[in-house]
């Protein structure tokens, strides 16, 4: 059997879309995979681990590793940094994994202006902005302000969902856990040009 070569899953979508839950629900079928921790600078909160939740660094770290090339891709939202470190993807990949990303549509083009020969990409979504605004307000951990705010940048980032290769509508779990699992396997599949191009001329060996 040939040998599957790492790949990119991208992620993307609004906050409460259920991203996390269907992460968690195929993780442990599709095969060795790395899941990418985003850098950030905004404050540890309470429950979250460095290195678990995410990398917390300080603003002057950050602008350090900037100036070196060091992220994929990086972002400033809601006033913090937030990016993905260049090394532990470099890595994974080299292992062959499937490194999945759970970013927004700002990260999804930086990451495919990078390794897009080798990535993947789904929007994933609940069915209505209404029922997005319900699940924000049942998850009882935001203020109405924040929520307001994931609800304006919801309607933003549904504008872009014609950059993705697949649409996911997460309104029954297991369905959409069924779909990202297939996604997920087609994709550790994907080549890379140089590795198409190593093929095509070990292919005419006469």
């Amino acid at each position: 059997m040939s040998k599957i070569n790492g790949a990119v899953l991208v992620l993307s979508g609004p906050s409460g879309a259920g991203k996390s839950s269907l992460i968690h629900k195929i993780i442990d079928d599709i095969g060795e995979s790395y899941f990418s921790i985003s850098t950030t600078t905004r404050p540890i909160r309470k429950g979250e681990k460095n290195g678990v939740d995410y990398y917390f660094v300080d603003k002057e770290e950050f602008e350090r590793e900037i100036e070196e090339d060091q992220f994929l891709e990086y972002a400033v939202v809601h006033g913090n940094y937030y990016g993905t470190s260049l090394r532990p993807v470099k890595q994974a990949l080299s292992e062959g994994k499937l490194v999945i990303f759970d970013i927004d549509v700002q990260g999804n083009s930086a990451i495919n202006s990078r390794l897009g020969d080798i990535t993947t990409s789904v929007f994933i979504t609940p069915p209505t902005l209404s029922e997005l605004k319900r699940r924000l307000e049942n998850r009882s951990t935001d203020e109405q302000e924040v929520i307001d705010r994931r609800i304006k940048m919801a309607r933003k980032e549904i504008q872009r969902v014609a950059e993705y290769e697949y649409l996911l509508i997460n309104d029954d779990l297991d369905a959409a856990a069924d779909k990202l699992r297939i996604i997920a396997t087609t994709a550790r599949f994907k080549k890379s040009n140089d590795e198409i191009n190593a093929f095509v001329n070990q292919w005419e060996d006469l």
